[in-house]
C-alpha cells in the first residue's frame, strides 16, 4: 500500500504523514491534544513546489523553541514534503510540531519527544476576483488578550479565531479583523493586516497578542528593498476606518485588498498590485 492510499486521499481525503509515516492519528495522550501544547505553519505547495519553504522553516524552528519544543529537521520535513508532492502536487500544506505523548499534568516531561504531522488538503476555492476587485470584511467582536510570552507564535490554541470566525457565516464576507483590549488592530482570523496611509504601509504592532506571519516578514523586507517605508505600530479603529487602502496577506491569499469594511469602501489598489508583484519575486522552490 502506498501513502495516498494508507492516508486515504485516493479517497478524496487529506494525506498525512505523522513522524514520516502514513496516518490519520495522533496517540490520545499527545500534548499538543490535551494542551494545546505545539506550533504549526500552514504554507502553499504548488506544482510541487513548498512557497517560502526556508522562511517557514525558519518561522517553525523559531516558535518551537520560544515553547522549549526540539523542532524537526529539516531534512525529515522536506521528506515528508517530497513524498506529499509526488501525490499532491498542487495543495494546502500544514505542518504540525507537538511536545509529543505525555501523562497527566501540566509540567514538562524530562523525556518528551516532539511529533510532527504533514498534512495536506486541496488549495481553496476562493472567488477569483477577490484579488483584483477586493473583499468584503468585518470588526470581530472578540477581542484579543493580551500575552507578551506567546505573541507573534503560531501555537495551537487557536480558540479565540475560531470563537471570532463564528460570528458570522455570509459567504460575502472574506474575513473578520481583530482587535485587542485597547481598540487596536492586530489581524484577521487567518491573516495579517497592512494599511497604507500617507504613502507609507502601515502594520500592526504584534508585541503583547497575534501571530507574525511568513508573508506579513515578506512584505515588510521588500518594501524596504525597494524604497517604500514600512512601519510597524499601533493601528486604532479611526486609523483603520481612515486608510488609504488596507491589505490582508497570508501564504495562501497572497494579497487581498479590501474593498468595503462595513460602510467605508475602496476602489484603489494600487498598494495591493505592488505588494502581489513583490511576493512573486519571493517564490523559492523547496531546498
Amino acid at each position: 500500500m502506498d501513502a495516498a492510499e494508507a492516508t486515504g486521499e485516493s479517497d478524496g481525503m487529506p494525506m498525512i504523514l505523522v513522524d514520516g509515516l502514513p496516518a490519520n492519528a495522533v496517540p490520545a495522550d499527545d500534548r499538543g491534544f490535551s494542551y494545546g501544547d505545539g506550533v504549526f505553519r500552514t504554507l502553499a505547495m504548488r506544482r510541487g513546489r513548498a512557497q517560502w519553504w526556508p522562511r517557514h522553516y525558519a518561522k517553525l524552528t523559531a516558535d518551537c523553541g520560544a515553547l522549549r519544543i526540539k523542532p524537526p529537521a529539516e531534512s525529515d520535513l522536506s521528506r515528508d514534503i517530497q513524498a506529499i508532492a509526488a501525490h499532491l502536487p498542487d495543495c494546502a500544506l500544514r505542518i504540525t510540531v507537538t511536545r509529543g505523548s505525555g501523562g497527566r499534568g501540566y509540567a514538562i516531561p524530562d523525556d518528551s519527544q516532539s511529533r510532527r504531522v504533514v498534512s495536506a488538503n486541496p488549495l481553496p476555492d476562493y472567488p477569483a476576483h477577490w484579488p483584483e476587485q477586493g473583499v468584503s470584511v468585518r470588526l470581530c467582536e472578540l477581542r484579543l488578550a493580551a500575552q507578551p510570552r506567546l505573541a507573534g507564535i503560531k501555537h495551537l490554541n487557536r480558540l479565540e479565531n475560531v470563537l471570532a470566525r463564528a460570528e458570522w457565516n455570509d459567504p460575502a464576507i472574506a474575513e473578520g479583523l481583530l482587535l485587542d483590549e485597547a481598540g487596536n488592530v492586530i489581524e484577521g482570523t487567518r491573516c495579517n493586516v497592512f494599511i497604507v496611509e500617507d504613502g507609507a504601509l502601515v502594520t500592526p504592532d504584534l508585541t503583547r497578542c497575534g501571530v507574525s506571519g511568513v508573508t506579513r516578514d515578506l512584505v515588510i523586507a521588500a518594501a524596504g528593498r525597494n524604497g517604500l517605508h514600512c512601519r510597524v505600530e499601533a493601528i486604532n479603529r479611526r486609523r483603520l476606518e481612515t486608510a488609504t487602502e488596507i491589505l490582508l496577506v497570508n501564504s495562501l491569499i497572497g494579497v487581498w485588498p479590501v474593498a468595503a469594511l462595513e460602510q467605508r469602501r475602496w476602489s484603489d489598489f494600487k498598494a495591493a498590485a505592488l505588494v502581489r508583484k513583490w511576493l512573486n519575486a519571493f517564490d523559492h522552490p523547496l531546498h
